[in-house]
């Protein structure tokens, strides 16, 4: 059965739409590439203040025909809701003004989901589209050190927090990856430890290192601050791990499911705003 395109509140002020083209394709990891996009769009870009900025990007369906150039707005006003393009949320990775350049990373699987595919074929000169950005975390300056906590589809995000602390900011980082082969060089404080968490071959999002890291693992004394982001089961557990175990405050904690197993993006995003998907 094919999913329905997720609603939004949303709309063209708040969310603006960027069209930009394929510049190169850069392979990060046996499942991660990264993408970097700018061109004449590019201007029309408008970043924002936070270090988790992230876009919706569109995917429009084959077989309907769309006004060209496309206007995701419009379309949302002209077609049914079945119709509207795919989106996928992805983190921005980084942006070069001076270059004109962005750049987005996607966690590939063969052929599994929607946007991956499409990262690992997307040659320069293909066309990027996506509204926002959006966020609404950076560190917190107060803190004595820093918890990080997240998969795959985490690491880009986790990536450009890492690279935004203060030179002297000190923490811990989980990070659950595949294999040795998935460990990107990621720039970090000397005082922050990267601590990799390698599944083996065991499903993401199932093998349960993650929040059994974070749990067993001994804290530095002080006020923490957490950001962790991830699949929906492992925050559900992180989410006990920092405030029934730890006692923290919901100030002191970033934390979302970024992604669920058994789900596509689109029946995530819908089931995420009923009660029983809040995290």
């Amino acid at each position: 059965m094919t999913s329905v395109p997720a609603a939004t509140s949303a709309n063209r002020n708040s969310r603006p739409q960027t069209t930009l083209t394929v510049l190169r394709r850069e392979q990060l990891s046996p499942h991660m590439v990264r993408i970097v996009a700018g061109g004449p769009g590019f201007a029309s870009y408008v970043n924002n203040a936070y270090v988790d900025r992230y876009i919706k990007i569109a995917f429009p369906q084959p077989g309907i025909d769309y006004p060209q150039p496309l206007d995701l707005w419009a379309v949302r006003e002209s077609h049914p809701r079945d119709q509207w393009p795919h989106t996928r949320t992805y983190t921005v990775r980084w942006v070069n003004d001076d270059a004109a350049e962005l750049a987005i990373d996607f966690v590939i699987h063969g052929d599994e989901g929607l946007a991956g595919p499409w990262a690992a074929s997307a040659r320069p000169g293909d066309t990027l589209i996506f509204t926002g950005p959006g966020g609404g975390y950076n560190p917190d300056p107060t803190a004595d050190w820093h918890l990080f906590a997240g998969d795959e589809s985490a690491l880009p995000a986790i990536g450009a927090v890492l690279e935004a602390l203060p030179a002297d900011a000190r923490g811990l980082a989980f990070l659950e990856v595949d294999s040795e082969a998935d460990i990107l060089p990621l720039e970090a404080p000397a005082g922050v430890e990267l601590r990799w968490l390698l599944r083996r071959g065991a499903p993401a999002g199932g093998a349960g290192l993650l929040p059994e890291a974070v749990r067993t693992a001994s804290w530095p004394e002080g006020r923490v601050s957490v950001f962790a982001h991830g699949e929906r089961g492992y925050m559900k557990a992180l989410r006990e791990v920092f405030f029934a175990e730890r006692g923290l405050e919901r100030g002191q904690v970033s934390l979302s499911g970024y992604w669920a197993r058994g789900r596509v993006e689109d029946d995530f995003q819908a089931e995420k705003k009923l009660p029983i998907g809040k995290i």
